[in-house]
């Protein structure tokens, strides 16, 4: 358990209910984004842990976030120049499948501010209804690997049996380490939880620029 704790004004019932939404803040225009208690909600929920805060007007406040504990090595992650670039952005349509909410709202929010459509569904059930519509075209599908009922893998294969050529990029958190390891031996496109926007966006145009048809000679 790590305990965070402030000296600050604290927050009302009312601003503490709505504090990890992505791009809520209290701040003036033009102080803030809103996007760093939804990043580090984000961080902690799909690490296995959950958050637990203190406050009152006046009297500060004090998050305890609690994580589970670690038994097996972690391998140390490579630096990479990549890390630093920010990829360009796009106008395609997406499909995103991801069945936790604030997860969801936060790529779809870091998409669209990338210039991407975005189309969100809680399941797999609900993207694939989605997607059979045809209104708008779909072109790349950003799924969870596990959701109730019809997980990603499920889901793309049934998007690829009427369009093959269809790009997809899986997403998995920690907790699936064994699914990970699967899906990284398989040689599809893969994103870890928790990510960045600048990640999942170099993620998704990398992939389309990889199978965008090559320009006419």
């Amino acid at each position: 358990m790590l305990s965070v704790s402030d000296s600050g004004a604290g927050m009302t019932a009312d601003t503490a209910a709505r504090m990890f939404e992505p791009f809520f803040t209290t701040k003036e225009p033009g102080r803030g984004t809103g996007l760093g208690l939804s990043v580090v909600y984000g961080i902690v929920k799909q690490s296995g842990g959950h958050i637990e805060v203190e406050s009152a007007p006046g009297q500060g406040t004090t998050f305890h976030i609690y994580f589970p504990q670690a038994r097996d090595e972690v391998e140390p992650v490579a630096e990479s120049a990549e890390l630093d670039s920010e990829a360009r952005p796009g106008s395609e349509t997406v499909l995103l499948a991801e069945d936790e909410q604030a997860v969801r709202d936060f790529a779809r929010q870091s998409l669209e501010a990338k210039g991407y459509k975005v189309i969100t569904a809680k399941n797999g059930e609900e993207a694939l209804h989605i997607f059979e519509r045809g209104d708008p075209r779909v072109e790349i599908l950003v799924s969870d690997v596990v959701m109730p009922d019809m997980g990603g893998r499920e889901l793309a294969s049934r998007l690829r049996q009427s369009r093959p050529d269809l790009p997809v990029l899986y997403v998995s958190g920690y907790a699936e380490q064994s699914g990970e390891q699967q899906l990284r031996g398989s040689g599809v496109d893969f994103l870890s939880k928790p990510f960045s926007p600048s990640e999942l966006a170099r993620k998704i145009r990398r992939l389309l620029d990889r199978l965008a048809p090559a320009p006419a000679s």
